[in-house]
């Protein structure tokens, strides 16, 4: 038992670690640490062991069984009166059914390895999918303070421009407007860091308060069409824990049609014999040894016919529940995979509006410097600039949890 559990243990410590390299290197940190740390996933462990450990109970033999008695009244024999008995007995099940047990509960072992397989890449795209909101927030909070920037700047040009008698008070106070409108969306993002970061924490089951440093990362590009879609059915461990779970069912039904048949006792009784004083006798006083073979009749069939059926109906069950498992995962699948495509074709826009809008925000701003157009002008483009900038990093954080999403449903190791 203890090669099989060091024999999992190094595919535990195999399967953290070869998972979480397809990710940015701080994120691969947060991995690693929630890998160690998260209460849940070492809890899915524990149930694997235990797991282990039945497998080992049930391959056993039941105890032997030993009594003792004696006679009150002697019985009395030819070689002299019995005076007690010791009797020992251990029934063996009939042939293979401790190997059927054995298998069964292997496989049992077997699923609840899968299901601390699935947990572990569940943890790990909750922790990505945790991660990328506060990449999208830190973004958020540096385009405001440099829209803070720019407006402060245009104030400056429209103060000077009115001082000049080039301006109106109105387009100071414009601006004035459109810049307290940023220092509050500003202080909001920077409150809103605080359950962001909690959240995050407490999947690595740390402080919430704990500073997490966010990397910055690129977009993408060249995903290819139905990404890593040939090991959708292929790799996920749900699916091979139902695999598991009908080949328990299947043992279990070899079982009951094992237990079925007779069980075969072997014992040895033990006769303390007294001396005969009234006559001398060969073996006088000798005590006895009866070597014994026992059967079980199993006559009352009905509740190993009721097990065999319900290991079939199980059987049948898992082999429905993979099927309708199987149809969730393609649905899951194609919408995620919609998802990357729309949110690329979204980045390339936005890239392109931002590519434009920024051009009219030179002309404009030069314009208005020479007096030739209206700081609202100016204001409109500015905001039109500001808003898709947020929405690229809204559209790279959603592709980004997209792509980690198909990751978890295709158990995306290392190597791929």
């Amino acid at each position: 038992m203890k090669n099989h559990i060091n024999k999992w243990f190094f595919s535990f410590l195999l399967v953290i670690f070869t998972s979480i390299s397809a990710y940015s290197q701080s994120l691969n940190d947060y991995l690693k640490i929630a890998a160690e740390n998260n209460p849940g996933l070492k809890g899915s462990y524990k149930e694997f062991e235990a797991a282990l450990e039945k497998a080992a109970q049930v391959r056993s033999l039941s105890d032997p069984t030993i009594s003792f008695g004696y006679f009150i009244s002697p019985v009395e024999t030819r070689v002299g009166p019995q005076r007690a008995r010791l009797s020992l007995n251990q029934m063996f099940p009939w042939f293979g059914t401790l190997k059927y047990y054995g298998k069964g509960s292997e496989a049992l072992a077997e699923a609840k390895f899968q299901s601390f397989i699935d947990a572990k890449n569940k943890l790990f795209f909750n922790v990505s999918s945790a991660y990328y909101p506060l990449y999208e927030l830190e973004q958020f909070i540096e385009i405001e303070k440099a829209n803070i920037e720019i407006l402060q700047n245009y104030k400056a040009l429209a103060t000077n421009q009115f001082s000049n008698g080039k301006g109106s008070m109105v387009d100071v106070l414009r601006v004035d407007i459109m810049l307290k409108d940023a220092e509050t969306n500003l202080s909001i993002l920077e409150k809103q860091r605080k359950p962001l970061l909690s959240t995050f924490n407490k999947l690595l089951n740390r402080d919430e308060n704990e500073v997490v440093e966010i990397e910055d990362f690129q977009h993408e590009e060249n995903i290819p069409n139905e990404y890593r879609r040939d090991s959708l059915l292929e790799s996920n461990p749900i699916l091979q824990e139902f695999d598991f779970k009908i080949a328990a069912a299947e043992s279990n039904e070899r079982t009951a049609a094992s237990q079925s048949m007779p069980k075969i006792g072997v014992g040895l009784d033990y006769v303390f014999v007294g001396k005969r004083e009234d006559m001398m006798v060969d073996n006088n006083g000798e005590n006895a040894f009866m070597p014994m073979v026992s059967m079980s009749l199993p006559i009352f069939s009905g509740k190993y016919q009721a097990a065999k059926k319900e290991a079939q109906l199980m059987q049948e069950a898992y082999r429905y529940q993979k099927e309708d498992f199987e149809n969730q995962l393609i649905t899951s699948y194609e919408k995620l995979d919609f998802g990357i495509t729309k949110q690329q074709e979204l980045i390339e826009l936005y890239e392109e509006q931002m590519e434009q809008t920024k051009q009219s925000l030179e002309l404009l701003y030069t314009a208005y410097s020479n007096s030739e157009s209206s700081i609202e002008d100016v204001l409109q483009m500015q905001q039109q600039l500001l808003k898709y900038q947020k929405l690229k990093v809204t559209a790279e954080t959603a592709l980004k949890i997209n792509i980690a999403e198909i990751d978890y449903l295709t158990a995306k190791s290392f190597d791929q």
